[in-house]
């Protein structure tokens, strides 16, 4: 009988713990993955894959624990990432928006959204972050392409859109959906950054506006995606306009639907909920914004039950000054911590379902289930190997609760997207991140005296001599 020959792979991920997330939810104890190009062909034990491949490389997770790469539904790329962690935790989203990001917004340029694109994917990378929402804020979608491509995560990528006179790329509908259109020409789904229809949201588009938005996008089939109730300021402003709460009013005018990703929707009531999950808009969940900001998630936050009801939903990191950092797993902790605490129950919800969030579900969000989200034969090779040789890995317990409430994004050790590493030994190794540091502490600088910021410390800053 003639032994069979083994195939080539180009990567063969050998000894991991693969929390594959496919519909059964297996984990593969001491498992093992090939990929051929950037597709996985193949997941398996390790002694059954090392015979049935001849892969060009060969990597070791040394009983690591293996996921698909984290979905990221809701991520300012640009708009304050130079200037991350600089607005006080004391002031109000209002207050930062006026007094921070709309000044600073005047003045971003396109090396500023590059570098800052650049920095973010970085991050989001190091985090074990393969796939990025651009959450609407940028003026150059081709530069912030650019500074993401450098890295090689995947992101969408769009464009300012409001009705309000004198903010970015405003005008009317028919001149908003223009520029719009341009963009979803430049970035035609199927590559590594996609354009997407993208809106401010809250109470700055007019009808026209977001009618012909959603229109848009369903006939592009791409996603679209816009801010809307993070505080009760939505809730009241919809209600004194129109009569009617803001889901009910995006409903009428035929907004939702599931081509829509619907930054926060926080501040949602009974019949909004239902509006939510009748017509399959998602929405993407950004906890840690809301606390930093002091949004009211722990009043009206109803996202795990949206989620447990079938909805779509993503976990989000939102901006550099709101959550303030890149790292799927503290806002996954966070979700499930807050869905236990506010019911005073902790049976109910918990790691497994935010996991799912941040993977598989998350990829059902936006849009992209069919590419990304899980560990499984077909699918885009976007693979993450978190390195269990730190003290709060011992001893192995249940992979998917350490994950969320033993670790966090510094526990990722390999990264890849596409089959190619963005990340090894903990370094992402795309840019070279020393260069990266010294041009972003520069960009910071002159990015704050073009804007004619300071920034606004609390306590003394007193140089040492």
């Amino acid at each position: 009988m003639t032994e069979a020959v083994p195939s080539p792979a180009d990567l063969l991920i050998v000894n991991g713990d693969i929390v594959t997330m496919n519909p059964e939810r297996e984990v593969l104890v001491g498992g093992a993955i090939a990929v051929s190009g950037d597709r996985i062909v193949a997941v398996g034990s390790t002694s059954r894959l090392r015979g049935a491949y001849r892969p060009a490389v060969v990597v070791d997770a040394a009983g690591g624990v293996v996921t698909p790469g984290f979905i990221n539904g809701h991520q300012h790329l640009t708009i304050d990432t130079l200037v991350g962690s600089c607005v006080p935790d004391a002031w109000t989203s209002a207050q930062a928006i006026r007094d921070w990001a709309i000044p600073m917004g005047r003045m971003h340029t396109g090396d500023d959204e590059e570098l800052g694109a650049t920095l973010t994917a970085v991050s989001s990378a190091l985090n074990g972050v393969t796939m990025v929402v651009e959450a609407g804020s940028v003026s150059n979608p081709e530069r912030l392409a650019r500074g993401v491509a450098k890295v090689g995560i995947r992101a969408t990528t769009g464009l300012w859109g409001s009705s309000i006179k004198g903010r970015p790329f405003s005008g009317s509908a028919d001149e908003v959906l223009a520029h719009q259109c341009a963009v979803l020409d430049a970035f035609p789904p199927g590559g590594m950054v996609t354009g997407w229809v993208t809106l401010i949201g809250h109470g700055t588009a007019d009808d026209d506006l977001m009618a012909g938005a959603a229109a848009l996008a369903r006939s592009r089939k791409v996603g679209m995606t816009m801010h809307m109730s993070p505080t009760n300021a939505d809730p009241e402003l919809y209600l004194e306009r129109h009569g009617r709460r803001p889901i009910q009013h995006l409903k009428d005018i035929g907004v939702l639907g599931r081509h829509l990703l619907i930054a926060h929707g926080v501040w949602l009531d009974d019949s909004e909920v239902d509006l939510v999950l009748d017509t399959g808009t998602a929405i993407a969940y950004c906890p840690w914004a809301y606390f930093r900001l002091g949004q009211g998630v722990s009043r009206a936050g109803r996202h795990a039950e949206i989620f447990l009801r079938g909805g779509r939903i993503s976990l989000g990191c939102d901006s550099a000054n709101a959550g303030d950092q890149t790292d799927i797993l503290r806002q996954a902790t966070l979700a499930a911590g807050l869905a236990k605490d506010t019911r005073i129950d902790p049976s109910w919800f918990g790691a497994h379902e935010v996991l799912e969030m941040a993977t598989i579900r998350g990829a059902e969000a936006v849009g992209m289930a069919h590419e990304i989200g899980s560990i499984e034969v077909g699918k885009a090779a976007d693979i993450v190997i978190h390195d269990n040789s730190a003290m709060n890995w011992s001893p192995k317990g249940d992979p998917v609760t350490q994950l969320i409430w033993g670790t966090d994004g510094r526990s990722v050790r390999d990264v890849f997207v596409a089959g190619k590493a963005v990340v090894q030994a903990g370094k992402c190794v795309t840019v070279d991140v020393d260069l990266l540091q010294r041009a972003v502490s520069e960009g910071s600088l002159d990015l704050l005296r073009r804007s004619n910021l300071t920034v606004p410390y609390r306590w003394p800053m007193i140089p040492s001599t």
